[in-house]
């Protein structure tokens, strides 16, 4: 009988998040697949289990992936954790989930915490979605302006809130390439989300890249209020140039050139041509 693997959301902070039915999932877990074990071993602690984990991140996920699924092939459950939030948001979990699936495993889900929809409701931003762009390149500096650039463009295309995770020793740069490019546009960003020293900075990106509470800790940014460009027609080549850039999905291209004004057919058609293009 093929096994469970069950993708546990874990707390993105405070430990007092983790639920009852993600402590059920630990406690029947044959093994815990955790971005870091130390990581996780807090939070077994935390919920007063013991049980084995094995480490599964971008250095040693490749290596690791064969025995994790040969388990999942000998009827085991394994439950896949985060360090924070749900797995496979900006972490290798779902090499694992789509590896999993194909060898005929069950898949579950318990959802947990995500730090990008906390951001999302303490930022007070009203908006029917968003778009998520992770962390940006760390190098070089081209690539990764290139994708601040594109995500920029497509959340202003769709006219949603771009959201961001960045780390403390990179998060003023990224205030200040954000301030140059929209300097209008509202930023919130929210440090240590949930834990003891939670907080929200509200502004401008050269506000907030100004100001003095931003130091350490695991930061998310919402970007609102981007300003939307109304050219005479839709500048169908810009969108579909930002959209490769950061590889997106044909549908979700397909759903910016709508949102921009064009016709659900025009979308379709340029989005084919697109990517029978060198």
């Amino acid at each position: 009988m093929a096994g469970r693997l069950l993708v546990v959301g874990t707390p993105i902070g405070n430990l007092g998040d983790l639920s009852p039915r993600a402590v059920e999932a630990l406690r029947t877990a044959d093994l815990v697949v955790a971005e870091d074990t130390r990581v996780a071993a807090r939070l077994l602690a935390s919920a007063g289990l013991k049980r084995p984990t094995s480490a599964f991140h971008d250095h040693n996920a490749q290596d690791r992936l064969a025995g994790l699924v040969a388990r999942l092939d000998a009827g085991e459950t394994l439950a896949l954790t985060s360090d924070a939030g749900m797995p496979t948001i900006s972490d290798p979990g779902a090499r694992l989930v789509a590896a999993a699936r194909e060898a005929g495993a069950l898949v579950q889900v318990i959802p947990g915490p995500s730090a990008v929809t906390a951001a999302l409701a303490i930022a007070g931003v009203e908006a029917p979605g968003f778009v998520f762009g992770g962390f940006l390149p760390t190098r070089p500096l081209s690539a990764r302006l290139a994708r601040l650039d594109g995500l920029l463009t497509a959340a202003a295309a769709a006219r949603l809130p771009l959201v961001l995770f960045e780390a403390p020793t990179r998060v003023r740069s990224l205030l200040v390439a954000v301030a140059d490019r929209v300097p209008e546009a509202a930023v919130a960003v929210g440090r240590e989300l949930t834990k003891m020293h939670e907080e929200v900075v509200v502004g401008t990106a050269s506000e907030v890249a100004a100001s003095p509470p931003l130091a350490r800790g695991e930061f998310t940014l919402v970007i609102s209020g981007l300003p939307v460009v109304e050219p005479t027609g839709v500048d169908t080549e810009a969108i579909l140039g930002a959209a490769r850039a950061i590889g997106l999905p044909d549908r979700a291209v397909v759903e910016l050139l709508r949102a921009a004004g064009l016709g659900r057919r025009e979308a379709y058609r340029a989005v084919q041509q697109s990517a029978t293009e060198p």
